[in-house]
């Protein structure tokens, strides 16, 4: 089950302040990844996390770990007993991890996160070579930690995912969500795409703007964001500067779809205005 909020916070705001303009004309905000696919996506291109286990009087603990991945998204950990955040896991294994985006604002907040919060536990058989295959391809000591007894295989079984993508807009999803939520292809691919429409394609993103994001008084939008289902545009209008979402006019399959998905946004941009 998801449930995902725009960017609409629910701050005691002012009277009359408004968080950004509306659109001038009609336009349905495209779909965006559930927070399950964000979280699924984001710790498939990762390895440094915050990792938070309860000490022995209680209190929260927070650690750097590296993690792998298990094909299922579960997250694991290979850590030691000198390690206090190693001893609270003996003696309790609930915990949480949280991951961060790399950075690609000014402001952090403004970058996505995601947090994991669940059950910790010592694989066997099968699942055991799976997690320390996982490990060793994340942590580039793995296999020599691996000959200290001091040191144990985790894995997290995720029961809750929390996503954080920028002020306002956030999710929530559980462990069957989780775990049936699928990588985003396009990820490798985003940033490169981000800097091309950018830098080669700001005519299409304004006419994007104008004729399928509603601002009808745009005088300029760059592309902020992009995956497998759309982008995310901010607007530059006379009243100030909004958020925009446009969907694509289907889910991109492919790690190098992007591409033809946005020549197909700008040809339908083009259509819509004439």
């Amino acid at each position: 089950m998801s449930t995902l909020r725009a960017p609409n916070p629910d701050h005691d705001a002012p009277e009359g302040f408004e968080y950004f303009p509306p659109p001038l004309a009609p336009a349905e905000p495209g779909p965006r990844r559930t927070p399950a696919e964000e979280a699924r996506t984001l710790l498939a291109h990762s390895r440094i996390a915050t990792l938070a286990t309860l000490s022995e009087d209680g209190t929260p603990w927070a650690s750097l770990v590296l993690f792998g991945t298990c094909g299922d998204g579960a997250p694991v950990l290979f850590v030691s007993t000198l390690a206090e955040h190693g001893r609270n896991l003996e003696r309790d294994q609930r915990g949480s991890l949280m991951v961060a985006a790399p950075q690609r604002h000014a402001d952090p907040l403004q970058n996505g996160r995601v947090t994991l919060a669940g059950t910790f536990s010592k694989p066997t058989g099968a699942r055991e070579e799976e997690a320390r295959a996982a490990a060793y391809a994340a942590m580039p000591y793995g296999r020599t930690y691996a000959k200290f007894a001091d040191f144990h295989l985790w894995v997290l079984d995720v029961e809750r995912v929390r996503w954080v993508g920028g002020y306002g807009v956030m999710g929530s999803d559980d462990a069957a969500a989780y775990k049936a939520a699928e990588v985003d292809p396009t990820y490798p691919n985003a940033q490169h795409a981000i800097d091309h429409l950018n830098d080669d394609h700001a005519d299409a993103l304004l006419e994007i703007a104008r004729a399928l994001g509603g601002y009808t008084d745009a005088t300029a939008a760059t592309c902020t964001a992009i995956d497998r289902y759309g982008l995310d545009l901010s607007v530059e209008t006379p009243r100030g500067t909004a958020p925009s979402r446009i969907g694509f006019a289907e889910r991109v399959e492919t790690a190098d779809g992007l591409r033809g998905a946005t020549v197909e946004l700008a040809r339908r941009a083009r259509a819509a205005a004439a």
